[in-house]
């Protein structure tokens, strides 16, 4: 039924492309602190991370107006950031997808931006048929919706936020690589939370480590002996574990500890997993949005990563100091423990190092 909906979609999309309107695309406009710009992300969590950046530099630089659309399963990551003045859900459904596009025409936004970084159909259309007069996105199969582009960068060697980046250029925006990085910002009682979760666990103040063992989906778990593995080989130095996960793995957690909760976390709430994370000297981890929240706490990260039918970059922590055992199979079987630890022995004693040093 999913391969059904995804081929009446496309199939719509090609009719959409052959009818619409082609913009004026040798309009220049210029943007300032009056302006009021929708940009549009959905999917998921990393896909809503990555674009932070982004919306904070042409926060910084215009004094704009920015809104937001995006998915229930994203929105929650661009609340609290003071670059975002306004937060719209976009629920799916022929009915969500109407009432969306009767805001955007009522709201008459200065330009409504397209955030994602391939072509989604759902968003091709939103664009094609709001009216507004500015219509931006990266140049790609359905770049006729909109009324300017500009080149997007070769993802076999960008960095997704660099080709996200690109995006400003449309704004005469001059990015800041210097301050530029992933934006999350948990709440003060969030942070104060995990603070005390912490200290009831661990009796003596070390240096952190983190081994989140839950990935996107059930195909790319790593396996508990795996992890069990890398346990072992932690408890040689004089460090804390903690392993994260969420609800619908514990069991999982608690086989790899043999049943030391102490050694556990999860939370139903996003904002205490991203505070767990701030609270991190170090992240081992399956590539997932957890990741995207390293970078934004400079935490040093190891990641497993699946890089399954395709030659894309990865989806690396952004301007973090980071590891990686890759594979090109569809799971994380592939990649073995011993291999793993061998590559993870030296990165981890320089961070240790590192760390210890600026402690003296």
């Amino acid at each position: 039924m999913k391969q059904i909906e995804i081929i009446l979609k496309n199939f719509l999309l090609r009719i959409l492309l052959l009818l619409v309107k082609r913009n004026d695309k040798d309009y220049v406009p210029v943007f300032n602190e009056k302006s009021n710009i929708l940009f549009i992300r959905l999917n998921r969590i990393g896909d809503a991370l990555v674009v932070t950046p982004l919306l904070h530099q042409i926060k910084d630089s215009l004094k704009c107006e920015i809104s937001i659309l995006a998915a229930s399963s994203n929105h929650f990551i661009f609340e609290n950031n003071p670059s975002i003045d306004h937060i719209i859900l976009f629920n799916k459904g022929l009915g969500s997808f109407f009432e969306t596009l009767k805001l955007i025409k009522r709201e008459r936004y200065d330009a409504v931006v397209d955030l994602h970084d391939d072509v989604s159909t759902t968003v091709s259309f939103l664009i094609a048929l709001c009216q507004a007069k500015n219509k931006f996105g990266l140049r790609k199969s359905n770049e006729i919706v909109y009324s300017r582009t500009v080149e997007r960068p070769d993802p076999k060697v960008t960095h997704v936020v660099d080709r996200i980046f690109e995006i400003a250029r449309l704004f005469n925006v001059k990015i800041s690589k210097e301050s530029a990085g992933i934006c999350y910002q948990p709440e003060e009682h969030s942070v104060n939370n995990v603070k005390n979760i912490l200290l009831r666990k661990f009796k003596d103040k070390k240096y952190l480590i983190g081994m989140n063992i839950t990935a996107g989906s059930k195909a790319r778990f790593w396996g508990i002996e795996n992890f069990q593995m890398v346990l072992k080989f932690l408890s040689q130095y004089d460090v804390n574990v903690l392993i994260i996960t969420t609800t619908k793995d514990v069991e999982k957690a608690l086989q790899i500890t043999s049943d030391d909760r102490d050694k556990i976390f999860y939370s139903p709430l996003f904002d205490e997993f991203a505070a767990t994370v701030s609270c991190l000297d170090f992240l081992f981890t399956p590539d997932t949005s957890i990741i995207h929240l390293a970078s934004a706490y400079n935490v040093p990260v190891f990641g497993l990563y699946v890089k399954y039918n395709t030659e894309d970059m990865i989806w690396s922590p952004y301007r973090t100091d980071f590891e990686s055992m890759t594979t090109t199979n569809y799971n994380l079987t592939a990649i073995s423990a011993e291999e793993t630890l061998k590559k993870l022995k030296p990165f981890l004693e320089k961070h240790i190092y590192e760390f210890r040093n600026t402690k003296m």
